[in-house]
């Protein structure tokens, strides 16, 4: 380039700044209040693992590009450096670059690699033996999809898978912290990062779930953020269909968690949202289980049947008994939050994430040596499965 030649626009908000106070930590990240000449105190997040550990009096190189957007989780400046206190080098074994090519791209050890112990295990497997597989666009259906498996059964063990539409570094989600001791692990796919297991698509990540972490169960989200447009195909969720693809691809269960509201001023948003239409009828090409949740107001009822009565004849719509889980959902371990709005609020979006998730958990494979012992005992009436078309 000549040194006539104009500089090129910038597509980062740089700033320096000073730390003041430490905040709360988790998993791989910690809270900071950092001043700013000319801005006051910023709320920022370092990640350890990428920064190091920042102390109070450290100068920190900032990204706030999202933070000046105001955007829903862009609530914090991003430490990118502490210049003056640079962390060790990298050591162990990994080779997979995640955030490949941008100037935090980060080394790990993925669970499908040539040098890892599960190499093998992965190399060989094809198949997730029918395993049942919750998909949602957001990543707010988490918790209440989880514990709808466990009110249902607490005994089953449950992965989460989580995918590169929104937040990549999993330490970002608090609400993954929370939930670590229900879950069997969680799986970071390709360009998101901080896993307890690493992968490089969903594919492998899904076979990690089943045949690494040993799961009964995956729940497939993206991390938290949305990127949306206004438009039927300008929105990162519209990965859940392509999720639900990788899972019949695999020999596993494709289930739907539908993204219902009442209380969204948007009416592309209201009764069964233009996203899950969009992703699970028109993307999802192997068909998957639409969960509709039984309880509902008549007439959201009756617009969540009338919205899902063009879905394609692969899709089937099954609606779910809820008893027992509005009490559930009340104990979250986690703040129920999605758009700023709460369980009061939002209550038929996280009763159907958790009709999801109970649909899901009465779909697990029996073991053939369970399943034998079964046919020996003498026959008793059916057991409801909790679930009507």
């Amino acid at each position: 380039m000549s040194s006539s030649a104009a500089a090129p626009v910038s597509r980062i908000r740089w700033r320096r700044g000073t730390v003041t106070a430490t905040g709360r930590s988790w998993r791989d990240a910690l809270e900071l209040t950092v001043a700013v000449e000319g801005e006051g105190d910023l709320s920022a997040l370092a990640y350890p693992s990428l920064v190091g550990v920042p102390e109070v009096g450290d100068d920190v190189l900032l990204n706030t590009t999202a933070l000046a957007q105001g955007l829903g989780t862009g609530g914090y400046a991003i430490v990118v450096a502490v210049p003056d206190r640079l962390p060790a080098d990298p050591e162990g074994p990994g080779h997979l670059v995640k955030a490949r090519y941008t100037p935090l791209q980060v080394l790990v050890q993925g669970v499908d690699e040539q040098d890892t112990e599960h190499h093998e295990a992965i190399a060989a497997a094809d198949d997730l033996g029918g395993m049942p597989v919750v998909v949602a666009d957001l990543h707010s259906a988490l918790p209440a999809i989880l514990i709808g498996m466990l009110a249902t059964d607490p005994d089953l063990k449950v992965a989460y898978v989580m995918t590169d539409g929104g937040a990549l570094p999993a330490a970002f989600s608090r609400t993954v912290t929370a939930l670590k001791s229900s879950l069997a692990g969680v799986v970071t796919v390709g360009q998101a990062y901080g896993g307890d297991l690493e992968a490089v698509t969903l594919h492998t990540g899904l076979l990690a779930a089943k045949h690494v972490l040993g799961a009964d169960l995956a729940i497939v989200t993206q991390g938290p953020g949305n990127l949306g447009t206004g438009t039927p195909w300008g929105f990162s969720g519209v990965a859940a269909g392509e999720a639900c693809n990788a899972i019949s691809v695999l020999g596993g269960l494709p289930v739907g968690a539908l993204r219902i509201s009442d209380a969204d001023p948007r009416p592309r948003h209201r009764g069964v949202s233009h996203h899950s239409l969009t992703a699970f009828g028109r993307v999802a090409l192997g068909g998957v289980a639409l969960v509709a949740p039984r309880g509902l107001s008549s007439e959201l009822g009756g617009q969540v049947d009338e919205d899902l009565a063009s879905q394609p004849e692969r899709n089937v719509v099954v609606w779910v008994d809820t008893d027992g889980l509005d009490a559930a959902l009340g104990l979250s371990p986690v703040p129920l939050r999605t758009m700023g709005r709460g369980l009061e609020e939002e209550r038929a979006y996280f009763l159907a994430a958790a009709a999801a998730g109970r649909y899901a958990a009465l779909q697990v494979p029996v073991p053939e040596d369970a399943a034998a012992a079964d046919t020996a005992e003498p026959a008793d009436d059916a057991k409801a499965d909790g679930a009507s078309s």
